[in-house]
């Protein structure tokens, strides 16, 4: 019997994504991989993170809502923090990345980032036109 958990989530694009894991520190391998959960039973995910403790947190694109899932074996849940704490956190860094590259692309500069005690970014952009 599988005991892997699929969590929706609004995660809509594969680089920000992959940088947000990044900047929570993990090193996501993208790719078909699999994820490993109880008992060694794996599912395969289209991003995953391989965990030394624990089972595996994966990604998996769902094309129905257009959006990665995470896939997990919450009873292998080991990380520090728990799976909502982690997607809470995941999605904020989803957001500012995408934020920050829509930004740029638009010819934005960061003027100023700093993270407040709540835990929100505040983010002040500029563009100078000639």
């Amino acid at each position: 019997m599988s005991h892997f958990s699929t969590v929706k989530t609004e995660l809509r694009q594969l680089e920000p994504l992959v940088k947000a894991l990044e900047d929570m520190g993990y090193a996501p391998d993208q790719g078909e991989r699999p994820v490993r959960g109880y008992r060694g039973q794996t599912v395969t995910a289209d991003l995953a993170i391989a965990v030394q403790e624990g089972g595996d947190i994966g990604f998996r694109w769902n094309s129905t809502s257009e959006s990665y899932e995470l896939v997990t074996d919450l009873d292998l849940w080991k990380q520090q923090i728990p799976v909502e704490r982690f997607l809470s956190k995941l999605t904020q860094r989803y957001a500012l990345n995408t934020v920050l590259a829509a930004t740029t692309k638009e010819g934005f500069q960061v003027a100023e980032q700093t993270q407040t005690e709540d835990g929100s970014i505040e983010l002040v952009v500029t563009r100078w036109d000639a």
